[in-house]
């Protein structure tokens, strides 16, 4: 059986770690680097650093961020947020980054999907969708672009089904519902996902518990999920959850 993953996620803005709740009132959390290197540690199978304003700003991926936090990493580290280009792809790689993750831009220009997997490999291709809920079908989340400012008419499952179909390895599903209210993930709206598509399926937003994870593990059926402000503020660690997984019966990688 396939070990499930789980990943400390990085919210970048203006050089430092933040956090909010549905998107917004964001709080400082830390030094990138610093925490990159803490949640590795700590037991985590991947870091996802995601520089949330370059979209909106109009501005390419804080380099010397992604340098910095690359430093003394172990595990397979996933950068985004203004990669609009194959050229910015190549920047980042050269940076330290294993998987590049695009979002706004892909929408904007899907095959940018194509470009990227053809050049550099599917599996270095992480399509990310924030999607939020307008009725209580799940099916009928809708994706939004702009750090979640921009209502796109798109259905989730819809473009997570072409992101596939171009080429990406991966899709990065955060419900933006759920997000940073550590009350569980969307774990239907994960499943309607998952079972539109054969890729794997990173679940995210609204993670508090063990038994949150374990849930999205099964009932929202996730190859993966990854987590923010359970790791930074120090509610749990990686190790610590992992521990409690197992003990719940989920296979995760337990660190040393």
């Amino acid at each position: 059986m396939l070990t499930k993953r789980i990943i400390a996620c990085l919210d970048v803005k203006d050089g430092r770690v933040v956090k909010g709740v549905q998107f917004v009132d964001l709080v400082d959390a830390g030094d990138p680097a610093l925490l990159a290197v803490a949640h590795a540690e700590a037991g985590a199978d991947e870091i996802v650093l995601l520089d949330i304003t370059a979209t909106h700003e109009g501005r390419g991926t804080l380099i010397d961020t992604v340098k910095r936090a690359s430093r003394g990493l172990f595990v397979p580290f996933t950068v985004g947020g203004g990669i609009r280009t194959r050229d910015d792809v190549a920047s980042v790689f050269d940076a330290g980054a294993d998987k590049i993750s695009i979002n706004s831009a892909a929408v904007k220009r899907p095959e940018l999907i194509d470009e990227i997997g053809r050049s550099f490999g599917s599996q270095a291709v992480i399509v990310a969708i924030d999607a939020r809920r307008s009725s209580a079908d799940a099916e009928d989340a809708e994706v939004f672009t702009g750090g979640g400012r921009i209502p796109t008419g798109l259905r989730a499952v819809d473009w997570a089904r072409e992101a596939e179909r171009r080429g990406a390895g991966e899709i990065l599903l955060t419900s933006m519902d759920a997000d940073g209210t550590r009350n569980g993930f969307d774990c239907e709206l994960t499943a309607a996902v998952s079972e539109a598509v054969a890729i794997p399926v990173i679940a995210s937003g609204g993670a508090g518990t063990a038994g949150h994870f374990a849930t999205v593990f099964g009932a929202g059926r996730a190859d993966a999920a990854l987590a923010a402000s359970i790791f930074h503020f120090g509610v749990s660690d990686s190790r610590a959850l992992k521990t409690e997984l197992a003990k719940l019966g989920i296979p995760v990688r337990l660190p040393c």
